[in-house]
């Protein structure tokens, strides 16, 4: 895996440099490449490239003075990909990254080949940390109440899986970051609009659940009614490539050989 630091970002990068798609991986709210690391290198991807960067102020990448919004982490991510000179790529979301990632289709559709939002944010009962962290104004959550959520994660990370490593990324987290995007997905998602806007993507686009402790129903019914069936993974929860890993790779890697 190659490392290197761009654009204010921490990037990792493997697969082949020739291969015939490339997949930019965007994690979530608190979040870092790192939740990504082992299902980018399970054998059924080894064909493919894959691009999974820290977003600024997350994971491995510098705080800034001033934490970006959603749109302008994804202008961010845009300017980045045309930089490099790349051809459009598959872009994988998860959590607030399919919130952010469908903000970048709309935005940059030129630079999107295809979208797999992986459990983004639909609905006010998704919003699990984010709720939690707006509960209170932005000096409380800095002065304490960010490392009172760290610790209840770590306990709880004793029976899941998956949020052991999520304790690990919050660990570098910028408390003001979580904080402001977590406000944009609780007002996002209370206005119940974002399955609509997925399924109006003028490109290829499928949503991911994990079943039965992923988005709530809620957000299922949305779905539904936007006209989208959800590629289901079970017994999964917010994070299915962590829960299912195998099935997970096995069904991307057909998503990406029938493009």
């Amino acid at each position: 895996m190659k490392q290197t630091v761009e654009k204010g970002m921490f990037i990792r990068e493997l697969g082949p440099a020739d291969a015939p798609l490339t997949l930019l991986w965007v994690h979530g709210l608190g979040e870092s490449g790192l939740c990504f690391e082992r299902i980018a290198a399970h054998p059924d991807l080894a064909r493919f490239r894959m691009l999974i960067p820290d977003l600024p102020g997350y994971g491995r990448s510098a705080w800034r003075d001033e934490p970006l919004r959603l749109e302008g982490q994804g202008d961010l991510l845009a300017g980045w990909l045309a930089h490099r000179g790349e051809a459009p790529v598959v872009l994988a979301g998860h959590s607030m990254g399919g919130v952010l990632g469908t903000i970048f289709c709309e935005r940059h559709p030129g630079s999107v080949r295809a979208f797999l939002n992986l459990e983004g944010n639909l609905s006010p009962g998704d919003c699990v940390f984010s709720g939690q962290a707006v509960r209170m104004d932005e000096e409380r959550f800095v002065d304490g109440g960010f490392w009172r959520m760290r610790e209840l994660i770590y306990n709880q990370g004793a029976k899941q899986k998956a949020l052991r490593g999520y304790y690990a990324s919050l660990r570098l987290c910028d408390p003001r970051l979580f904080h402001l995007n977590s406000r944009e997905l609780v007002e996002t998602s209370a206005r119940e609009e974002m399955a609509r806007r997925l399924a109006a993507l003028p490109l290829p686009a499928r949503y991911v659940a994990g079943v039965p402790d992923g988005v709530c129903p809620r957000s299922h019914e949305l779905l539904a009614e936007a006209g989208i069936e959800p590629l289901v993974f079970e017994p999964a929860g917010h994070w299915p490539f962590i829960d299912q890993p195998d099935p997970f790779a096995a069904a991307l890697a057909a998503i990406l050989l029938s493009l």
